[in-house]
């Protein structure tokens, strides 16, 4: 009899899995919105920018178009050719843009973070305040960092010469240029790595310092100890959006600098790699061009992530 009744709650089990296992369409249907809206403005652009690279495209003069494989990828390779010579000077003065602006961008915030998490009265003010640049557009942050910046009638140049002090040429000379973009995006862009940090610190148990503080440890060691580990994660992920966000640049030297000084090359001394593919596709017509240098750019991003990853984790090892 035993037996039976097993036998009988193994086939109901059975029969509860099948059951379980038919196929219900109401989770597609929940994700079919973003799948929509994926295709149409991830999916479509990558592969249509795909079939653009592999050919002289001109939206000017459609006649003119033609097929050559991967010849404006062997361009971008090639010493000598104008593609080449604009796109590896605007990927170095991108490459210095990462350089100057990302640690800037992971330990300016980490120091806000530290310092608005507490329970002073106020402190809520004092976040809203330094959030409150992220959400101006790049346009408005391009043109309040012009009029700051500009040498004749600039806000800082006037304050300068208050002090029978000339200002320099921010926006048309080097290394200001750069300083003036530098600064600009670090104020705008701060507040949302704070954001981010702040939520994370948040997370730490206050029990893990104590302990700490019992054992005889500072703030400092603390701070080693304890905070940095526990936010590594986090900062991996600032670091990487931060990096990606830099390689992006585009509206503050558009805005600010026109790309500008001019290198002895011909090419501009603050002109990073998206301007230069901006100038390529819409300013010389070379779509087919601009398409291979988006997408050196990609894979190039690709292993800057890929490194930080590795680094992350054989530190955590």
């Amino acid at each position: 009899m035993s037996t039976i009744i097993q036998s009988q709650d193994v086939a109901r089990r059975a029969s509860g899995r099948k059951r379980s296992r038919k196929f219900s369409l109401t989770p597609y249907l929940f994700i079919l919105p973003h799948l929509i809206f994926f295709i149409l403005f991830i999916g479509y652009p990558f592969f249509n920018g795909l079939y653009l690279s592999l050919f002289r495209y001109d939206y000017l003069q459609p006649a003119t178009n033609a097929f050559v494989g991967l010849q404006n990828y062997i361009d971008l390779f090639t010493r000598g050719t104008v593609e080449s010579q604009e796109f590896w000077s605007s990927l170095y003065n991108t490459l210095q843009f990462v350089v100057y602006s990302v640690p800037l961008l992971i330990v300016l915030p980490l120091l806000l973070a530290i310092l608005l998490n507490s329970k002073l009265p106020g402190v809520t003010v004092f976040r809203a305040i330094y959030f409150a640049p992220w959400v101006l557009s790049v346009s408005v942050v391009g043109l309040l960092w012009w009029w700051i910046f500009q040498s004749a009638g600039g806000l800082i140049n006037n304050y300068l010469a208050m002090f029978n002090i000339n200002g320099p040429a921010w926006l048309s000379a080097l290394p200001w240029a750069w300083v003036a973009i530098v600064v600009a995006t670090v104020w705008w862009t701060s507040g949302f790595n704070m954001i981010i940090l702040l939520a994370a610190l948040q997370g730490i148990s206050d029990e893990l310092y104590e302990a700490a503080a019992v054992d005889g440890a500072n703030k400092w060691e603390s701070f080693w100890r304890i905070t940095l580990p526990l936010l590594r994660p986090i900062l991996l992920f600032v670091v990487i959006i931060s990096i990606i966000a830099s390689f992006n640049l585009f509206g503050q030297p558009f805005l600010m600098t026109g790309g500008g000084p001019a290198l002895p090359t011909g090419s501009g001394a603050t002109t990073p790699v998206m301007y230069e593919i901006y100038n390529e596709g819409f300013g010389r017509h070379f779509v087919g061009s601009a398409a291979a240098m988006s997408f050196v750019v990609a894979i190039i991003m690709m292993v800057i992530s890929y490194a930080n990853f590795r680094l992350f984790r054989e530190r955590e090892q």
